[in-house]
C-alpha cells in the first residue's frame, strides 16, 4: 500500500496549528513554588498534560493520566510497543521576546512561541502521526505509545514516576533534537561549587540565569559605593562595552548604590559557543574594581577559568571522543551576596569520563576554599550503534521525504527522553542547517517543515509498527 503521508498531514494541517496554538498558549513551565498535591510541579505542566491527553480523548485513543506527572496515548495494542517520549514542560519564557512568549505568533510562515521546537510542537507532530495511521486503520502488527513527561528541563520527575508506575518499553525515539537521527548523547551533569562569602565588600549582589540547561542572558550586580570608590564607573563600564560589541549593558546610581546590568545572548547549554554567557563578561568587568578578598577568589575564578572557554581547558577537562565529540562546559546558574557565593556549571561529557572523575578533575582546579559537588541527577553518555534495525528504519522513513542522502547518525550534547530506553535515540524535529531557538528568546518553528516532520513520524512510526 502506497501512502502519501504529506497529503495526509496537509488535510490535517489546520487542526494540527489549532491544537498546536491552545497547547503553546499555556505556561508549563515547572512552578514548584506553587505545587499542590494534585499539581506537584505547579498548576501549569498539569494543565498542558491535561489538554494533550484531552486531544487524544476526542480522537478516540486509549490515553491514561499517571497523577499529573506523566501520560501516555496509546495506538493498537501488543506486548511489543515503540516509546515515542516526548513532554509538555518549557523552559522559563526569559527576557528578550519580540512577541508575547505564550500568545502563539504566525510570522513570515513561522510560529513564535515558547515550546514551539521544544517540545510541544514535536511532541504534537508525532501525536498527529498515530493519529493519521489510526484514522486511515492501516494494519499493523505491534503498537505505540506516546508518552508524555512534565519535568523534562529540570529533574525528569514527571518521567522518572512514570517509570515507577508504568512499564516503560525497551526501544523507540524522542522527538526532541534533530534529523536526522540522533544516536548517541552525551552524558550530564552538573556541578554547584561553593566559594567563600565576604561582608561589607563592594558586591551587594550578582546574579544569572534561569535554569541549568539555558545559557544565562542577562546578568545584574547592584555595587555599594559608601568610600566613593565608583566615581568613573559609568565611563568605565562605557569603555568596557566598547571593546565587547557582542554584549549591551547600561549602569543606573542611587544615592550610594549602583546597578550594572550587563545583556548577552541566551541559548541551549548544549552549545554554549552559541550563546554570549552575560555573567562571565559582567564578572570580567567586576574584576577592574577594588574587590576584596573573597569577591576576587569569585570573580577571578569566573572570568579567567569560564569566559570563553566551553571546553573547560582551564579546568583541565578538555576531552574529545572520537565517535562523541568534545566534552563542553556551560556556567548557567550565579549567585553572591553576603549570605552565598555559588555558581552551577553544567557539564556535557562523551564516553571517557564519568561522575566520579569529572569531580576529582574540577576539584583539583578550584582555589583554596572552593569545593565543587555534583547537582542533581548525573547523565551517563547514550549510544545506539548505527547498523541498528531501529536507526536504520529511522534513517529510511527520513530519507524517504528528503533529498538528504549524505547526513548520517551523530551524537549531541543534549539529554532527551531518549537516552531512558534501552534502545532509544533522538529523532528530528529540526532539519540539517535549521537555526537553533531551543531555550532561546523568540523560539519558532517553520511551519512547513513542522507538517514534513509530521509526514516523516508517520512514516517511521508506521515502519516500526506494522
Amino acid at each position: 500500500m502506497s501512502i502519501d503521508w504529506e497529503k495526509e498531514v496537509s488535510h490535517r494541517s489546520d487542526e494540527l496549528l489549532n491544537d498546536l496554538s491552545e497547547l503553546l498558549s499555556i505556561d508549563s513551565s515547572r512552578d514548584v513554588e506553587h505545587k499542590t498535591k494534585d499539581f506537584p510541579l505547579g498548576p501549569g505542566p498539569a494543565k498542558a498534560l491535561q489538554t494533550f491527553l484531552h486531544f487524544a480523548e476526542r480522537d478516540g485513543f486509549v490515553n491514561k493520566n499517571v497523577d499529573n506527572l506523566a501520560g501516555r496515548i496509546e495506538l493498537g495494542d501488543s506486548d511489543e510497543p515503540i516509546a515515542i517520549l516526548s513532554h509538555v514542560d518549557v523552559v522559563p519564557e526569559g527576557p528578550g521576546w519580540d512577541t508575547d512568549a505564550f500568545s502563539p505568533t504566525v510570522k513570515d510562515g513561522n510560529l513564535y512561541g515558547r515550546g514551539t521546537s521544544d517540545d510541544k510542537g514535536p511532541g504534537l507532530a508525532a501525536y498527529y502521526a498515530m493519529k493519521i495511521i489510526k484514522e486511515l486503520k492501516l494494519p499493523i502488527s505491534k503498537s505505540a505509545h506516546l508518552i508524555l513527561g512534565t519535568d523534562e528541563e529540570s529533574d525528569w520527575v514527571g518521567m522518572n514516576h512514570y517509570m515507577e508506575k508504568e512499564k516503560m518499553p525497551e526501544t523507540g525515539f524522542s522527538p526532541d533534537a534533530e534529523f536526522p537521527v540522533i544516536n548517541g548523547e552525551k552524558g550530564i551533569v552538573s556541578f554547584n561549587i561553593k566559594f567563600p562569602t565576604g561582608g561589607n565588600g563592594l558586591v551587594e549582589k550578582f546574579e544569572s540565569g534561569l535554569r541549568a540547561n539555558m545559557v544565562p542572558q542577562h546578568a545584574e550586580a547592584t555595587l555599594s559605593d559608601n568610600d566613593g570608590k565608583l566615581d568613573d564607573l559609568a565611563n568605565d563600564f562605557h569603555e568596557f562595552l566598547n571593546e565587547h560589541d557582542e554584549i549591551t549593558g547600561e549602569t543606573n546610581k542611587s544615592g550610594n548604590s549602583y546597578t550594572i546590568k550587563v545583556v548577552g545572548k541566551g541559548s541551549h547549554a548544549m552549545e554554549p559557543f552559541n550563546g554570549v554567557n552575560a555573567a562571565t563578561y559582567l564578572a570580567k568587568f567586576l574584576t577592574s574594581l577594588p574587590l576584596q578578598a573573597a569577591e576576587k577568589t569569585y570573580f577571578e575564578f569566573i572570568t579567567d577559568n569560564l569566559l570563553l572557554d566551553h571546553y573547560g581547558k582551564a579546568l583541565g577537562l578538555q576531552h574529545n571522543d572520537e565517535v562523541m565529540g568534545d566534552l563542553t562546559i556551560s556556567p548557567d546558574i550565579f549567585a553572591f551576596n553576603s549570605d552565598e557565593a555559588n555558581l552551577l556549571l553544567n557539564i556535557r561529557y562523551p564516553k571517557g569520563d564519568d561522575g566520579d572523575s569529572l569531580t576529582e578533575k574540577v576539584n583539583a582546579h578550584l582555589p583554596a576554599g572552593v569545593s565543587a559537588a555534583i547537582e542533581g541527577h548525573n547523565q551517563a553518555p547514550h549510544f545506539v550503534d548505527a547498523n541498528d534495525p531501529l536507526v536504520q528504519s529511522l534513517m529510511e522513513a527520513y530519507r524517504a521525504h528528503t533529498d538528504d542522502e549524505t547526513s548520517q547518525p551523530y551524537t549531541v550534547g543534549g539529554g532527551t527522553y531518549g537516552r531512558i530506553l534501552k534502545n532509544g535515540v533522538a529523532f528530528g524535529v529540526l532539519f540539517p542547517g535549521d537555526e537553533n531557538v531551543m531555550h532561546q528568546a523568540n523560539e519558532y518553528i517553520n511551519l512547513d517543515k513542522l507538517f514534513k516532520a509530521t509526514a516523516i513520524y508517520a512514516d517511521a512510526i508506521y515502519r516500526l509498527i506494522k
